[in-house]
């Protein structure tokens, strides 16, 4: 018994130490280091992968398209048949929401008059068929720069 109650303390500390790897692999930090399967940025956003897509070269705001692919983590595809969303882009001092609409497995995608800039800040809401909606926030033109460690990091 005695060899028992010895365990939990360690087998605590091993459950924390998995438990914070874990939650760790998923930050946006780690999230800007992998490759997106569409070439635009992942951010987590609850049990989901979301990754958007916006123009990059329009200096003047104009109609663009504007794609949001959901994945689960492990990147397995997610429906997006009957979910609905939105896209609240920040460029310079123009405000656009670019509501969004399923277009193929995995995908939701609008059209919103917007500038790329540097600066560019989107927040992507999405409510799958029957669920609630996840929100996440995006910085989709920050420059990334290669840290000194190999990893890549979005510039602030």
């Amino acid at each position: 018994m005695k060899s028992l109650q010895a365990l939990i303390p360690v087998a605590t500390l091993l459950a924390a130490l998995f438990t914070g790897t874990a939650a760790l692999a998923h930050s946006d930090e780690y999230l800007d280091t992998q490759k997106a399967p569409n070439g635009g940025q992942l951010r987590m956003a609850g049990v989901y992968h979301f990754e958007l897509i916006v123009a990059k070269d329009n200096k003047e705001a104009k109609d663009n398209p504007v794609v949001v692919y959901v994945t689960d983590h492990a990147g397995t595809k997610v429906s997006t048949v009957g979910a609905s969303g939105t896209v609240t882009i920040l460029a310079g001092k123009a405000k656009a929401t670019v509501p969004l609409a399923p277009d193929g497995d995995n995908r939701l995608k609008g059209v919103g008059k917007y500038a790329s800039t540097p600066d560019m800040k989107a927040i992507v809401s999405v409510t799958l068929a029957g669920k609630t909606a996840e929100q996440a926030r995006f910085t989709p033109l920050a420059p990334v720069a290669v840290a000194k460690d190999g990893h890549t990091d979005h510039m602030h």
